[in-house]
């Protein structure tokens, strides 16, 4: 479509269809004007992804004791190994505060360029990171945010909340026409805000549709607590349309138990994005038919951002000047249509 012709429609649109329009008028190819007016040369590629200053990043997350913290990991390393300008200084992964604390303490007296940091609590890695910052160090926070915006040059988010609006809006699609339907949600650790963000969004899609959770249980993001959740659910719920469960990993011992229990009758959807549970969608022989991403690439895109920011690059596909200062992925859904799309960046259970 012509950008002449694309102005004339959102002139005419209103609001709401003026958004869906944006999308059909933005390209990142250059074509002319349907006035048959002489274009100028379209400008040469930014080559963000060509050779420059070396930059030396150091790498902190929490220990891999979860599917999705383990690929966090593998995808940054694996990023930063495609840049020969770009070494990776990584520290042992941990759940200890402390020790974290320590090693970006250890980073800033070595005097790296930047820091991609995954706090195991951002609250108490806030201290620290503003430190890093004030010494002249690119600090990017991944999924865990600090408590000070100043902690950091660009943070990079998943989204919780939306996670639940997608999985609420793929079960009002299944069973919206069924007004009492009954829907379960398998949370993780209800004391966390990530947990609580996805609960609300759940309820809130839900409720769009004339539907809500008849019964909640909560488990621990492990194979272990999800398994004594599920039957704990399965046990006071002889009949359900749909469950939600939040977490990919924990999802193995949610199947252990409805596979246990010899429950088929409604329909599951998961939370994250494994590969055990897309391939399980593929196949389309379980209750599993559905799950919602949670992108465990958000350090590996931190990689990036680093990189760029040290380099004094922008992000190309982007007309501002800066890397922006917040980042949030999306939370799609995926299902047996579209599995093949995401299964390459799937992190195994």
């Amino acid at each position: 479509m012509s950008s002449s012709t694309c102005r004339r429609w959102l002139a005419a649109a209103g609001t709401a269809a003026a958004l869906a329009l944006v999308v059909g008028c933005t390209s990142n190819t250059p074509e002319a004007e349907d006035t048959g007016a002489a274009q100028a040369p379209a400008a040469a590629a930014t080559g963000n992804d060509e050779p420059g200053d070396k930059v030396v990043i150091g790498f902190s997350a929490p220990a891999a004791d979860h599917g999705w913290m383990g690929s966090i990991t593998k995808s940054a390393v694996a990023e930063a190994a495609k840049y020969s300008d770009v070494e990776l200084v990584q520290a042992e992964a941990t759940n200890d505060v402390n020790l974290q604390i320590s090693q970006i303490e250890q980073f800033i007296n070595d005097g790296v360029d930047a820091i991609v940091l995954l706090p195991f609590d951002g609250a108490a890695l806030t201290e620290v990171a503003i430190k890093a910052m004030q010494a002249g160090i690119v600090v990017v926070n991944v999924d865990r945010e600090f408590e000070d915006s100043d902690a950091a040059r660009t943070t990079i988010l998943g989204d919780n909340y939306g996670m639940g609006v997608s999985a609420g809006a793929y079960i009002c699609g299944e069973l919206g026409g069924t007004p009492d339907a009954k829907v379960a949600e398998i949370a993780g650790i209800d004391s966390l805000p990530l947990t609580q963000d996805r609960s609300r969004g759940f309820s809130d899609a839900l409720s769009a549709c004339g539907l809500e959770v008849s019964n909640r249980v909560a488990a621990d993001f492990t194979v272990q607590g999800g398994e004594a959740a599920a039957a704990n659910l399965l046990q006071a719920a002889p009949e359900l349309d749909a469950i939600w469960n939040h977490d990919d990993d924990q999802g193995v011992g949610v199947m252990a138990a409805i596979e246990n229990a010899g429950r088929d009758e409604f329909i599951m959807v998961g939370g994250a994005g494994s590969k055990n549970v897309m391939e399980a969608i593929q196949a389309d022989d379980s209750v599993l038919k559905a799950t919602v991403i949670y992108p465990s690439t958000q350090a590996a895109d931190g990689i990036k951002l680093a990189r760029l920011l040290v380099q004094g690059k922008s992000m190309s596909d982007l007309v501002e000047v800066e890397v922006p200062r917040t980042i949030q992925l999306y939370a799609p859904v995926v299902t047996k249509e579209n599995v093949e799309q995401y299964l390459p960046t799937a992190f195994e259970s």
